[in-house]
């Protein structure tokens, strides 16, 4: 049972979620469209703020730049969480920045689905993981040719690879929630998956 007594060691944690949630909260993919003179993505195609829908709405650079930005978002709240207050901040910033991402507090609580936020995460737990997951996204995407497929799979294996390199068991089971989230979030590719209307990547 938590007490008065234990907030002074729980505030910065406190403190660490919050700020990788509004970290997270980055609407990179909006951004991108607007300043590309494209409307609101979340009234057009998937209705996500992901780079898939930037790519599909806005154009290829507007993507790469939503791509970088999410990417960085993940690494660059683990780095910090890890600089300010060692693995275990690291780990609640790993979880707090992708929810971030995925409920946006700007965006009503909708977001983007995690994958590239998640890849950048794993890239700053473990770069060698990072690099890892990456190649599988790259494997995935040019063997079926559908991002979501790609993207879940790579997050899958991400507790897996971190695992296998570090041995660490606060990083994996962090990736292993965020596994979870990510799967969650692609609910409604997953039904078009099983009905086989999930488009290809290039389509």
């Amino acid at each position: 049972m938590l007490t008065l007594d234990a907030l002074p060691y729980l505030w910065p944690f406190l403190v660490g979620a919050l700020a990788a949630w509004l970290v997270g909260s980055l609407p990179s993919g909006l951004i991108a469209a607007r300043l590309a003179g494209r409307s609101d993505l979340r009234e057009t195609g998937s209705g996500s703020v992901g780079a898939t829908n930037v790519l599909r709405t806005a154009g290829r650079l507007p993507a790469a730049i939503t791509l970088v930005l999410d990417y960085a978002k993940g690494m660059l709240a683990v780095m910090i969480g890890h600089d300010t207050g060692g693995p275990d901040m690291a780990v609640i910033a790993a979880l707090f920045v992708v929810v971030g991402h995925m409920f946006n507090p700007w965006l009503r609580f909708r977001g983007g689905k995690g994958v590239a936020t998640a890849l950048g995460v794993t890239l700053a737990l473990s770069w060698p993981s990072g690099l890892a997951i990456l190649g599988v996204w790259l494997a995935v995407a040019g063997v079926t040719r559908i991002s979501s497929v790609s993207g879940m799979a790579s997050i899958i294996a991400s507790p897996v690879a971190i695992w296998m390199v570090t041995s660490d068991k606060q990083y994996a089971g962090v990736m292993i929630l965020v596994a979870v989230l990510v799967v969650v979030r692609h609910h409604a590719n997953i039904r078009r998956l099983v009905t086989g209307k999930e488009p290809r990547i290039g389509r």
